[in-house]
């Protein structure tokens, strides 16, 4: 196990395990399927563990058993240096995940801000890269969502990437180590992006950076996982199925504070 305390971990990791109700989340583009609860507390904990070996101090938000869609804390909260961003998705349905999540904002000392009507934002549309935030503009997050983002990390470039076909920007792109962009290209307007890495698979589009040249991907990628270890990095793989099936991904199950 890496590092896990004092100035050498890479920073605190929000996660929020499934709550008894996971099987009845919000199906959008996968096909319905039942979903395994016990499979899903599992898988979860291995991801959790993924982190902690990564170095990362994994902190739980608080429970929202009444909330189906809870674990996916990520569209709750974007974080951005010293400021949490409170979304408010434009499905109403999740909106009471956003109490717990800002709870844990505070209890970092982070600077808590919010997205307000008639903005929705989801954080599974908000990619960082560098100085640079690709925003998904689509069915969770509108245009006033977006202005309201990029007043609120003032300095920072915001650049609305219109999204197809897939429930969140982070569902059809990310980013790799070096910055570069690894992403299906019929799912976004590639106009606005720079270069696109297209994956083998399409969950080879979802990469978390919880480490230099180390990646954390689903393991229904195996393909482009080959890929980009050939290329140098460190990749680790977990199975995430569970939550795959209720149109999920890696980076939907955590939110990572450097």
């Amino acid at each position: 196990m890496g590092p896990v305390a004092g100035r050498d971990a890479p920073g605190r990791a929000l996660v929020r395990p499934p709550g008894p109700r996971l099987a009845e989340g919000i199906v959008t583009h996968a096909s319905r399927r039942p979903v395994d609860a016990a499979l899903a507390a599992r898988q979860h904990e291995a991801y959790v563990e993924a982190l902690r070996s990564a170095g990362w101090r994994v902190r739980a938000v608080a429970a929202a058993d009444d909330q189906p869609d809870a674990a996916f804390v990520e569209d709750a909260l974007v974080v951005c240096g010293d400021v949490a961003v409170v979304a408010r998705s434009g499905e109403r349905r999740r909106r009471g995940e956003l109490p717990g999540a800002e709870q844990a904002a505070r209890e970092l000392g982070l600077r808590v801000e919010r997205i307000k009507e008639p903005g929705t934002l989801d954080g599974g549309d908000v990619l960082q890269v560098g100085d640079t935030v690709y925003v998904g503009r689509g069915a969770r997050t509108n245009e006033e969502g977006i202005c309201q983002l990029a007043h609120l990390l003032g300095g920072r470039k915001v650049v609305p990437v219109d999204v197809r076909g897939c429930l969140h920007l982070k569902s059809a792109m990310t980013a790799l180590p070096d910055g570069g962009l690894i992403g299906v290209p019929e799912m976004v307007d590639t106009a606005v992006l720079p270069c696109l890495r297209v994956p083998r698979e399409p969950a080879g589009a979802h990469v978390v950076v919880i480490g230099p040249g180390h990646v954390l991907m689903s393991a229904s990628a195996p393909r482009t996982a080959a890929g980009l270890a050939a290329d140098g990095l460190r990749v680790t793989s977990v199975d995430i199925s569970e939550f795959e099936a209720l149109d999920g991904c890696v980076t939907c199950l955590s939110v990572l504070v450097p």
